[in-house]
């Protein structure tokens, strides 16, 4: 059970390989992209309501 907070929980790993390291941040900006895409979306959105 983790403590609450986003840090990952009593179990979160301090020490990473380099290759899981790699995956973490690939996974990571895979998920900024589709947030950009989302802001993309809603700022179109809300400038055909105008």
């Amino acid at each position: 059970m983790g403590c609450g907070c986003s840090c990952g929980g009593e179990d979160a790993r301090l020490f990473l390989t380099k290759e899981e390291k790699i995956s973490r941040l690939k996974a990571y900006k895979e998920t900024l992209e589709q947030e950009a895409r989302g802001v993309s979306e809603k700022i179109k959105d809300l400038e055909k309501a105008k």
